[in-house]
């Protein structure tokens, strides 16, 4: 329980005109850093604190977290709105985990400016002391009155009891993502049949039937600022489930009519959604970020997310702002300020291992840091009419930044966590999973569309001997043994988490995010077709496999994939005797494949050279990796 040691502090100067200062301190019972991600949300903070939602109105810089034109109507009288409010709303300023706060210049309203500030500061005993600061000026008489009583008295008991509410959360541990509130939102008409439906579709599946509940009882109760953006990978990791049965239940959940999903095309720079695609075949080559003003090239990695919402036949939800800036905007942003012209900041260094980087938003170009435990103490990052300082700076955890404006004009600093965030379902990996090639087997990119994917692995596997099998056994009982390899590597790639992209007489084309999904698999696959159950012919399988860049295109109206990583991933498979894998360098030296051959000494490695056809003429290391020790 959250402990209530609450104090106010008023200041005010005298005549009406003045400017009221408000100041409460919470004593918190969790930490500093897992109070942010719930205090640091502004939009959550202010509709819980019951701040109307906004309009962001046209004709000012529309970069987030910074300077926007804003209205919003304070008082409602029934259907009528009262009291129109505009504002220019300042960058949000902040230091991840300890501070953030904005101020508010109005134009039309009975205040004149407002700024607020909140600090969570880490206690000896364990905890946080929350500060929680507001400035606030009246423009006229009626300011004048509305700022003690809305301010000093209603809004006051807001904030208390949404930071409380917060601390309950980060105390038991429940993300908002997963949160269900007391209250029971209306379904739309129709809702609590089709939610029924759906919920049928999922059990006569093989889905984990505690799974549905949740996201059966998620669609129906949860927060609509959760469910506005539903991401999959974030909620199994708030269920403490694993990542793909989540993601494989949403879009299960997606084709029974239960959730809606979109492909979010997200800016290399802010990181925010610069368009959304309802499927594949809308997703364009290059898009355009009048943000960042600039032009980016869509890949697979990171550009494409696919979020979820429920089926608005079910449960409509509210997508009101309530406020359009803070932290929780740009997550990778840990530190945000503006210095004025000569103007020097300093920041705290991370203290995550990890490349980061600090850029202005009007000025090109940044200037890249790494944190490493042999860094320096301390570093200057100056952001100067001529560019930044070339290289990287290392710096150890804890170290300082020391921010310079040397320009002549206000600069907006950010701090950047490069490393995406990797709760991001990402195009690369839901494509190569069997679940979504089954049931999305009509999406497909336009045919003028070729996007790039990295650190993709290819399978390409063959029957060994098969044309002495049919001269054996007859076409028909051939075929019919050729059909049943298909369904064991079918089953066998998808539980790997791959997916077949296409079959060619007994060969198969399969794609897998990383090696050692690829590795697993091929081993399973080769030990359950030369260790069939009785009565059933055993079989050689030939295995290729290579990592690396592909592009995906549309192709006979199927999502594939093309370039020398996959003839590579051919070419391997060629030189497969049929009792073994062939892969190469690439695979064999992944990590995670080096410390699966570890616990698995069963099984037999050997190194070896050779040139490919259409690769040169320099011979490739290789790897055969047989299943049997000889």
């Amino acid at each position: 329980m959250s402990v209530s040691r609450t104090t106010q502090t008023v200041r005010t100067t005298p005549g009406w005109m003045r400017e009221y200062h408000y100041r409460w301190v919470w004593q918190m019972q969790s930490a500093p850093d897992v109070l942010w991600q719930y205090a640091a949300n502004t939009d959550r903070f202010n509709r819980d604190a019951h701040v109307p939602d906004i309009t962001i109105l046209p004709g000012v810089s529309e970069l987030p977290n910074h300077q926007q034109r804003l209205q919003m109507y304070r008082f409602r009288l029934g259907p009528l709105k009262l009291v129109p409010i505009e504002w220019m709303e300042n960058p949000f300023e902040w230091i991840k985990p300890h501070q953030f706060g904005v101020l508010r210049t109005y134009s039309r309203g009975p205040v004149a400016y407002m700024r607020t500030f909140t600090e969570l500061r880490a206690r000896p005993e364990g905890g946080t002391e929350l500060v929680y600061e507001v400035w606030a000026a009246p423009r006229n008489r009626l300011g004048a009155l509305a700022i003690p009583f809305q301010i000093g008295l209603l809004s006051k008991r807001d904030f208390r009891r949404a930071f409380m509410h917060y601390d309950r959360l980060a105390q038991e541990k429940r993300p908002l993502e997963a949160e269900l509130p007391h209250t029971r939102p209306a379904l739309a008409p129709g809702g609590r049949t089709r939610l029924t439906t759906g919920e049928r579709a999922l059990e006569a599946r093989d889905i984990d039937r505690d799974l549905i509940a949740r996201l059966i009882a998620l669609i129906e109760r949860g927060d609509d600022l959760s469910l506005a953006r539903m991401r999959p990978y974030a909620l199994a990791d708030a269920w403490a489930v694993p990542r793909r049965a989540v993601l494989e239940l949403f879009l299960y959940a997606a084709r029974a009519g239960l959730l809606d999903s979109r492909w979010e095309l997200l800016c290399p720079l802010c990181r925010g959604a610069k368009a959304v695609a309802r499927e594949l075949g809308e997703i364009p080559q290059h898009v355009h970020c009048d943000v960042c003003h600039i032009d980016y090239q869509v890949n697979f990695d990171q550009s494409v997310e696919l979020v979820f919402t429920p089926n608005s036949t079910i449960r409509q939800i509210d997508n009101a702002a309530h406020c359009i800036g803070g932290p929780q905007v740009t997550p990778h942003v840990l530190a945000q300020r503006v210095l004025r012209p000569g103007a020097r900041q300093d920041i705290p260094c991370p203290w995550e291992i990890g490349r980061y980087r600090v850029r202005t938003s009007e000025l090109p170009g940044s200037q890249f840091l790494r944190v490493a435990s042999q860094g320096d103490r301390e570093a200057r990052f100056a952001a100067s009419p001529d560019g930044w300082q070339y290289g990287e700076v290392v710096l150890r955890p804890g170290g300082t930044l020391h921010l310079e404006n040397a320009t002549e004009q206000d600069q907006l600093f950010m701090l950047e966590r490069l490393a995406w965030n990797d709760q991001a379902a990402t195009a690369a990996e839901v494509t190569t999973l069997q679940v979504f090639r089954d049931l999305y087997s009509r999406e497909v990119l336009r045919n003028d569309v070729q996007i790039g994917i990295s650190g993709l692995t290819l399978m390409f596997t063959d029957l060994g001997s098969s044309t002495a099998l049919y001269r054996e056994i007859g076409d028909a009982s051939a075929f019919g043994i050729v059909m049943n390899h298909f369904d064991v590597l079918r089953s066998v790639i998808g539980k790997a988490g791959g997916s077949v992209i296409k079959t060619n007489g007994d060969a198969v084309m399969a794609v897998f995010r990383r090696p050692i999904q690829a590795v697993s698999a091929a081993v399973e696959a080769q030990r359950l077709l030369a260790h069939p159950p009785e009565g059933v012919m055993p079989l050689s399988l030939k295995v290729g496999l290579h990592s690396g860049n592909c592009i995906a295109v549309n192709l006979n109206e199927r999502l594939d994939y093309f370039g020398s990583v996959v003839n590579m991933a051919a070419r391997l498979e060629s030189l497969s005797k049929g009792t073994d894998i062939v892969m190469s360098h690439d695979v064999y030296s992944d990590n995670e494949v080096v410390d699966y051959f570890t616990h698995h000494a069963d099984l037999g490695k050997s190194s070896f050279q050779s040139t490919l056809k259409g690769f040169g003429d320099e011979p490739f290391e290789l790897w055969r990796v047989t299943t049997t020790v000889h």
